[in-house]
């Protein structure tokens, strides 16, 4: 058994190395699909790979937490004429550049392509749009100092089933704009002022637990159509 430990540490980092690879030939793959050249879905994929990590702050909200204070508990007396005191946190709203910015901005243009080239797609583009947001929505939870969390798969997948059945001719670019804007409104705009109450800290917006709903849905969506 110990023989093979070696073996294991050696495959597992294989598969380390490995994965951001298969990830970014899976992002480039489903960029590709959508008017972009191969150079211009790499610059993309390379913007929200290192984008994820710059947080913009937009809104900072003090919060007032209640908490118990014991005057005498320094004499070993801590139940003692307990008070009630205040200890004021605060949370700041930021909007990630690589998981909320740079896939919106995408979004953003595939829209307009599909306004200048086939505007009769747009009432479909719109019912896709608010499934995903209702999907979205409906499967997102607010988690106390921490943020929002989505399934990773499920918008990317509710997404791309909407534009094949609606659209199927013009899917990629459909599910794309669906899987962004599902998690953007339905997970993190309609959920925001929950997680205003809960957070502390830093909550970003297309990033930690929504950078794989905003960023991964969007690109597996149009990938899988």
């Amino acid at each position: 058994m110990h023989r093979l430990a070696p073996l294991w540490i050696l495959l597992f980092l294989i598969l380390a190395a490995a994965l951001p690879l298969l990830f970014g030939s899976l992002m480039i793959a489903g960029l590709e699909k959508l008017h972009l050249g191969g150079g211009a879905a790499l610059l993309i994929v390379l913007g929200i790979i290192f984008g994820s990590m710059i947080n913009i702050p937009v809104r900072r909200i003090a919060r007032e937490d209640e908490l118990t204070v014991a005057p005498f508990a320094v004499f070993g007396l801590p139940q003692a004429m307990p008070q009630l005191g205040r200890r004021v946190r605060e949370t700041v709203i930021a909007v990630n550049l690589g998981g909320c910015l740079i896939p919106t901005g995408l979004a953003v243009y595939e829209f307009l392509v599909l306004l200048r080239e086939t505007p009769g797609l747009l009432p479909a583009l719109g019912v896709a749009v608010a499934l995903n947001v209702f999907a979205c929505y409906r499967l997102a939870q607010p988690i106390p100092g921490l943020g929002i969390a989505i399934p990773a798969l499920a918008p990317a997948l509710v997404a791309a089933m909407a534009a094949l059945i609606m659209v199927p001719g013009a899917a990629p670019p459909v599910a794309f704009i669906a899987g962004v804007v599902g998690p953007l409104i339905g997970a993190d705009l309609l959920h925001l002022r929950d997680v205003e109450k809960a957070a502390a800290g830093i909550l970003s917006i297309g990033g930690a637990g929504t950078f794989d709903g905003i960023v991964l849905s969007g690109i597996v969506a149009a990938y899988l159509a």
